[in-house]
């Protein structure tokens, strides 16, 4: 009887716990606390969390690799369509189709601010280089700055699978704390009497146009960087299903149901690749310091744009749509609608900011596909 009670011992998870694992179980459920009860990012946050706190679980041998007859761990199947690069794209599809490009084509001179917005990805690359890392290193952390969740995991699964679920975290940590970080990059950026500055109302954008814009620009961006083929297909797959308006129950279907079974596949898998020796690194504070940098970075590139298109337009640009060139859709223009807000309630620039806002959703998928066929 005690050689079974010794064994039952032995073979636990609690027998078998060690400090990396005790020290992943207690981030996970600050992952969860940060998720749920802050609501940063929830919708992937607490799959990602509880992704981490499963994995780390002694025996359990969720991402055992099968063989030899014998099946492997459920989340190991699971994460090839991460591995794989499946899920990224299907979030992309979902992504277009919930996407509305018409401030963007009410406003094409706004896509410069999208662009201008993709200058701290490049910029965290150099310095991420200069602090010994490999370039494929380097680009997947450099992508943080974009402030796009999907692109920085699909990258990241291509170059460094390694940083996977690091490069994600703080991805989608950065993601939820816009509304923080942004406002003192606006303000130290700009002026109060620009702060204030009402943009006129777009003009309305006929359905032809948004027909038209999904199937152009694939075809523009495909040519120009076939890398970026797979991001910018998906997204505007999704955008021309929307738009056509032919096939609503599609629409639907990708906004909400596809959409959220995508999200949550993609969340526990990405947290499942969780190591403990990675975050317990030198690595993973220099990821976190370099994401920042980036995004920051991104943000303040998008301001100064603005700057010189409020001085090159005669004040009639808001310098602060800049900062909705990060693709973080819709919080970041959400943000410059709220700074607005502050200086003159009777100042509404969310329509304005949501032209850079989606244009950052395509800069980040050609800033990744332009790493990836550098350094793939």
């Amino acid at each position: 009887m005690s050689e079974i009670i010794n064994q039952m011992i032995e073979t636990s998870g609690i027998a078998n716990l060690t400090f990396n694992n005790l020290f992943m179980i207690a981030l996970a459920c600050l992952f969860l606390y940060l998720g749920i009860k802050k609501q940063y990012e929830p919708y992937l946050m607490i799959p990602i969390s509880f992704g981490i706190l499963l994995v780390n679980l002694p025996l359990a041998g969720l991402m055992t690799q099968g063989g030899d007859g014998s099946p492997g761990g459920l989340l190991y199947y699971l994460y090839q369509g991460t591995n794989l690069g499946i899920y990224p794209p299907l979030i992309f599809l979902c992504l277009g189709a919930a996407t509305d490009f018409g401030p963007l084509l009410a406003n094409p001179k706004t896509i410069l601010l999208g662009g201008a917005a993709q200058f701290g990805i490049f910029a965290a690359f150099f310095l991420a280089v200069l602090l010994g890392m490999t370039p494929q290193e380097a680009a997947s952390i450099g992508i943080i700055g974009g402030a796009d969740g999907p692109t920085a995991i699909f990258l990241t699964t291509r170059l460094a699978p390694e940083l996977l679920s690091a490069i994600a975290l703080a991805a989608y940590s950065y993601m939820a704390l816009v509304p923080i970080i942004q406002p003192p990059i606006i303000r130290l950026l700009t002026t109060e009497k620009e702060r204030k500055v009402k943009m006129q109302e777009s003009r309305k954008v006929n359905q032809k146009e948004k027909i038209i814009f999904p199937i152009m620009v694939t075809i523009f961006v495909s040519l120009l960087v076939p890398s970026a083929t797979t991001l910018i297909g998906m997204l505007m797959l999704g955008n021309l299903i929307r738009e056509c308006k032919l096939v609503p129950n599609l629409s639907n279907t990708l906004q909400n149901s596809l959409m959220y079974i995508v999200t949550i596949l993609l969340g526990v898998t990405v947290g499942a690749k969780a190591d403990g020796d990675l975050f317990l690194s030198v690595t993973t504070l220099k990821i976190i310091f370099l994401g920042l940098l980036a995004f920051a970075i991104g943000t303040a590139a998008g301001v100064l744009l603005g700057k010189l298109m409020y001085r090159m337009s005669g004040g009639k640009v808001n310098p602060m749509i800049g900062a909705a060139g990060v693709s973080a859709v819709p919080m970041a223009a959400r943000v410059v609608h709220n700074e607005g807000q502050k200086e003159d309630p009777s100042n509404y620039l969310l329509m304005h900011a949501m032209g850079p806002n989606v244009a950052g959703v395509i800069g980040s998928a050609v800033a990744a596909g332009v790493l990836l066929a550098f350094f793939s």
